[in-house]
């Protein structure tokens, strides 16, 4: 009894003595509920951003925010609609056909939203509309005009004339400066792509300096507030809970798609509004495809998956990026080349602090990669540019409400920013036979050709969302195992908490052939 004593007090000294997840989780870590906001600190949110725009407005000046058009996807059925992004930041309104407008004139500032009547024919199809109580309480917006309205509005804006609604709100005239989301050049297909209508518009308007909105949103949006975070966070932690998943199922599915299944599945089951992105499943050669999106090939035991999968919740979406082998034991190779982007991932973590440089932080990533890549043999002069054959990327990039969100990557780390830090090496199998046919890469295949063939078809990225603090910085996925060891355990343990359908023997039924699952 003395001895059962003695021990028990042992294990419970131990016990507390380690650190939580003193090895990484070995269980799925379950999503916690979602954020939640009064109207009141929802509305202050919203006007404190607005504030914030007007300030970067100049005098005698006005905005317009046109929502997101409705995105074709073939026929007559369109995408799951997602408001514009800029709009929503200012309204939190999912509303298609609203528009927002915000004047400054000596100091004055006004803000008017142009809105869609509710329409019951309409709402018969497609669900309900804002009324305009909603739309108040959603917004904090107080002046609301009915969007049949608006073209009223463009024609005394066009005119300079001052507008005056049928219920008597007004928008002065006076303006010098009209502000539009607008493409940054006409070389900028993403954006002649996403803002046509106002590069439309801004063609129709004379006697006016015409401003592009996007860098007054660029500036603001890139330092997140305490409310975007805890949006951004619940975007992670859901993010993390599928990719649990997919580890903890990867073992026992034939194919990519069911893995990616299980993410998605996981997405939707804590009520994420979509994917951030196209969800990347790639196994075994595929892992070397920076953006392979299929999801149509064999997951074989022997080789490692690398799945790059996030949640988007509420606007603001997570980009994580996990590499792990599928039978849960990483071969000597693959450890080799994991090895090397863990250490770049920590190194560029353990440098980051305000102050620094984006350019910093990628240096500092491939000059790792590059000495790591230099001891196995796969790089033979660190001086040159061989590290870029197999790691071919920047180091990241700011995440928010796009996946690659707005924002200046010359300016200097301030708290508040948030960026994915994902180094990469990936040995594609026809790398060598792609380079340039010169002496110089023809020396270096023919060293590098054994350490290659060890290494080929093996596709390592490893990425986690980071938020600049006052004093360094915060693992926002850092729940999420990245250590060898820790992906091992979790690994080792988490398939029991997850099951998987398995297809099963085929049977015939009244002469058909039936797979049952």
């Amino acid at each position: 009894m003395k001895k059962t004593i003695v021990l028990i007090s042992l294990c419970a000294f131990m016990a507390a003595a380690m650190p939580a997840f003193a090895f990484g989780p070995t269980s799925v870590l379950i999503t916690p509920p979602a954020p939640k906001f009064t109207d009141a600190e929802r509305q202050a949110e919203l006007a404190k951003r607005r504030a914030a725009v007007a300030a970067k407005m100049a005098d005698k000046s006005v905005l317009i925010l046109f929502s997101a058009e409705p995105k074709l996807y073939t026929n007559d059925v369109d995408y799951v609609y997602r408001q514009e992004n800029n709009l929503y930041y200012l309204t939190a309104l999912k509303q298609n056909g609203a528009t927002l407008v915000i004047t400054k004139n000596g100091g004055t500032v006004t803000e008017t939203l142009f809105l869609p009547k509710r329409v019951p024919v309409q709402e018969i199809w497609n669900g309900k509309m804002y009324s305009r109580e909603q739309a108040m309480s959603a917004s904090g917006l107080k002046n609301l005009v009915d969007s049949s309205e608006r073209e009223a509005f463009f024609t005394a804006l066009k005119e300079k004339k001052a507008f005056t609604a049928k219920d008597g709100v007004s928008i002065a005239s006076g303006a010098d400066n009209v502000y539009l989301l607008l493409p940054e050049s006409e070389q900028d297909r993403d954006g002649m792509r996403e803002f046509r209508v106002e590069n439309t518009f801004s063609k129709s308007l004379t006697g006016y300096k015409i401003e592009n909105a996007q860098p007054i949103f660029a500036d603001l949006r890139l330092i997140k507030s305490p409310y975007e975070l805890k949006l951004l966070q619940h975007a992670v932690d859901i993010s993390t809970e599928a990719h649990m998943r997919a580890m903890a199922t990867v073992g026992r599915a034939n194919w990519e798609y069911e893995v990616h299944a299980e993410v998605e599945y996981t997405f939707r089951r804590r009520n994420a509004d979509n994917w951030g992105y196209p969800s990347i499943v790639g196994c075994g050669a595929n892992a070397t495809t920076l953006h392979y999106e299929e999801s149509q090939s064999p997951v074989k035991k022997g080789e490692v998956l690398l799945m790059d999968a996030a949640a988007e919740y509420e606007h603001y979406t997570a980009d994580i990026t996990r590499t792990f082998p599928v039978n849960g034991k990483f071969s000597k190779e693959q450890a080799e080349l994991y090895q090397i982007v863990y250490d770049a991932q920590e190194a560029v973590a353990k440098a980051t602090k305000p102050g620094v440089r984006y350019g910093q932080l990628n240096t500092i990533a491939r000059n790792v990669i590059n000495e790591g890549l230099f001891k196995l043999g796969l790089v033979t002069d660190k001086a040159s540019q061989q590290s870029s054959i197999w790691f071919m990327h920047g180091l990241g990039h700011w995440i928010g409400m796009n996946v690659h969100d707005v924002g200046d990557y010359a300016l200097p780390l301030q708290p508040g920013m948030v960026f994915t830090n994902e180094p990469g090496i990936y040995i594609r199998e026809d790398a060598l036979d792609n380079l340039p046919d010169t002496p110089e890469f023809k020396a270096f295949k023919e060293k590098v050709r054994p350490v290659f063939e060890k290494y080929k078809n093996i596709g390592v990225r490893i990425e986690d969302d980071m938020l600049v603090t006052a004093t360094g910085v915060e693992w926002m996925s850092g729940k999420l195992p990245r250590t060898i060891a820790d992906i091992e355990a979790f690994m080792a343990t988490a398939p029991k908490q997850v099951p998987l359908s398995q297809r099963k023997k085929n049977i015939d039924l009244f002469g058909q052939t039936l797979a049952i699952r």
